[in-house]
C-alpha cells in the first residue's frame, strides 16, 4: 500500500467508540470484552417520578453499572446513556453510581484492589428529578473522593453529548480524565448560557464556536483534561490502563483550588476572552511535560 493510502486506511480501520452502544462500550474497555452487569434491566429498577410527568421511564434509568477486569484488576465501570434523557442523572440512576463506587471503596479497604472507570455522557441533574438528583450527584462525589484515597478514578468523556452540571464537578474530582475531540466539558451547557448572557454573547448554535472554548481538545490543551485521544476504541482503552498505571496522582486535581483561584484572579472580564486566551491563562507547562502534581499533561494520542 502507498503512502498515500496510509491515512485513510488507519482511519477505516478505527472502531469508533463514540459510535458504539453503551454496553459495548463497556466491553470495549475490560478485559476479554466480558463483565457482569450489576441491577441489569430485568430488573426494572426505573425511576418512580418520571411516568407522573408524561415521561416514560427506562428500564436501567439510564445508568450501567458493570463489573469485570481492567488490565489484569478488578473494576467497576459506571456508563451513563446520553441518548436517554440528555444522560441527566436521578435519583435512581445516581444511586447506582454512588452506591457502587462506595462498593468500590470498601472493596479497597478489605484489600481487594477495585479501581473505578465513569464513563461521562450527562447534561448533569434530571430536571423532573432535580431536588433527589442534586442529592444523588453530591453522594456521587463524596463518593469520588473516598475512593480515590485508596484508588485513582479515571473519567471518560468521548460522546457529542459532553459533560455538564454537577456531574462536570464529578469529572474534575477524577484523578484522571480522557477526553476525545468530540467530547465536550463543562459546568454550564451552551443553551444555559445563551439563556442568561443573551445570543449576542454566547450562540448555542455555532459548533466551531462551542467547541473552541468546551471541546476535548481545547481543555486538554488548557490542563484540564489528562489525555487527549482520537475516538477509538483501542487507542481509548490503552489510554485509560495507561492512566491507571500510573497511580493516584501526587496531588489530585480538586486539591489544586489555590492554583486555579491565582489562574483566575490573571484574567480581566472587561476583556472578551478567546480560545487562546484561555489556554495561556490555564497552561502550566507548554512543552506539555508532567505537571507537578503528578498529572500525566500533554498525553495526547
Amino acid at each position: 500500500m502507498s503512502a498515500g493510502l496510509g491515512a485513510p486506511a488507519r482511519l477505516l480501520a478505527r472502531r469508533s467508540f463514540a459510535e458504539l452502544e453503551l454496553r459495548e462500550r463497556i466491553a470495549s474497555l475490560l478485559d476479554g470484552g466480558r463483565f457482569r452487569e450489576l441491577i441489569d434491566p430485568f430488573e426494572r429498577l426505573t425511576s418512580p417520578w418520571l411516568a407522573r410527568q408524561g415521561v416514560v421511564a427506562q428500564s436501567d434509568d439510564g445508568v450501567v453499572v458493570a463489573k469485570g477486569q481492567l488490565a489484569g484488576q478488578p473494576a467497576v465501570v459506571l456508563a451513563i446513556e446520553g441518548a436517554f434523557q440528555g444522560g441527566s442523572l436521578g435519583e435512581v440512576g445516581g444511586a447506582k453510581i454512588a452506591g457502587a463506587l462506595e462498593l468500590a471503596a470498601a472493596d479497597n479497604r478489605r484489600g481487594t484492589p477495585t479501581r473505578a472507570l465513569l464513563l461521562f455522557e450527562t447534561g448533569g441533574v434530571r430536571l423532573q428529578e432535580a431536588n433527589l438528583g442534586l442529592a444523588a450527584i453530591a453522594e456521587i462525589h463524596a463518593a469520588i473522593v473516598d475512593l480515590r484515597r485508596h484508588q485513582p478514578v479515571v473519567g471518560v468523556i468521548a460522546g457529542s453529548v459532553g459533560c455538564f452540571g454537577g456531574m462536570s464537578i464529578a469529572a474534575g474530582l477524577c484523578s484522571y480524565l480522557v477526553a476525545t475531540r468530540e467530547a465536550r466539558l463543562g459546568l454550564n451547557g451552551p443553551q444555559v448560557i445563551e439563556e442568561e448572557a443573551g445570543l449576542p454573547e454566547y450562540d448555542s448554535r455555532d459548533r466551531p464556536f462551542i467547541w473552541s472554548f468546551s471541546g476535548g481538545e481545547q481543555r486538554w490543551r488548557s490542563g484540564l483534561v489528562d489525555a487527549f485521544v482520537d475516538d477509538d476504541a483501542d487507542a481509548l482503552r490503552d489510554r485509560v490502563a495507561a492512566l491507571f498505571a500510573l497511580g493516584r496522582p501526587r496531588v489530585e486535581r480538586s486539591d489544586r483550588h489555590a492554583h486555579y483561584l491565582e489562574r483566575l484572579a490573571r484574567y480581566d472580564p472587561a476583556v472578551q476572552a478567546t480560545p487562546e486566551t484561555v489556554r495561556r491563562l490555564y497552561q502550566e507547562d507548554p512543552s506539555g511535560a508532567a505537571d507537578a502534581s503528578g498529572h500525566a499533561s500533554g498525553a495526547a494520542a
